[in-house]
Parts: C-alpha cells; sequence; structure tokens
C-alpha cells in the first residue's frame, strides 16, 4: 500500500502498452506477526476467505487493474520469489523484466523506465 500511488500512475501511464495484474499474496505485515503501526489490521491469512477479505481492502482503494488471490499454498509467491512483494514485466509468456524484492527492491520507477522503452 505505501507504494500503491506510484503503481496507480503506471497502469494510468501505461495500460496501452501492458495489461496489469495484482497477485494478492500472504499478508507480508500482519497485525498478528510484524507490523508496522500505521498498517492496516490484518491477521495473518488462515483460510482463503480470510485472503480474499484481506484483498478487499486493497480493492478498495482502487488499484486500476484487476487483483486476484494467491492460493493459500502460496504457489505463486513461492514461484515467483516474491514474497513481501516483487514487480514483474512478462511479454509473451516469458519474464523479461524481474525486480527487486520489496520493499526496498520494490522500485515503480524501474519498471516505468522499462515500459518506456517498449512505446
Amino acid at each position: 500500500m505505501f507504494k500503491l500511488d506510484q503503481f496507480k500512475q503506471l497502469v494510468e501511464d501505461f495500460r496501452d502498452v501492458a495489461d496489469f495484474l495484482v497477485i494478492y499474496i500472504t499478508e507480508a505485515h500482519s497485525s498478528d506477526g510484524w507490523a508496522f503501526n500505521n498498517n492496516y489490521d490484518i491477521s495473518q491469512h488462515r483460510s482463503l476467505e480470510e485472503r480474499l477479505s484481506a484483498a478487499r481492502i486493497l480493492l478498495q482503494n482502487d488499484p486500476l487493474c484487476p487483483v486476484v488471490v494467491d492460493e493459500m499454498s502460496n504457489a505463486a509467491a513461492i514461484q515467483y520469489g516474491s514474497h513481501p512483494e516483487r514487480l514483474y514485466v512478462l511479454q509473451a509468456g516469458r519474464v523479461v523484466y524481474k525486480g527487486g524484492m520489496g520493499p526496498w527492491g520494490y522500485r515503480p520507477q524501474e519498471v516505468r523506465s522499462f515500459l518506456e522503452k517498449l512505446q
């Protein structure tokens, strides 16, 4: 959520170049785990229903693209090494950009630079 505005700006600026998708994975900063004081009150998901409920909070902030939810086995998070967050660009089913792991490696500006080259 910290850089959601930057992500939304990417979606707005590059929607004619790319399709965007958010995969909501396990909660990195759950209120019953390693939480920030200013974070949303989201407990670690113990069921798919809880994960779906947490994803609805993201949807309320209008990410401007579809949001899907990872399985409770965390298959997508494991496959993409995305915990706590990571940005990817895929083209024709292949990864053409792999960002660093968040929070410090989560750099929407790098994705912006990459997508500008595709325009």
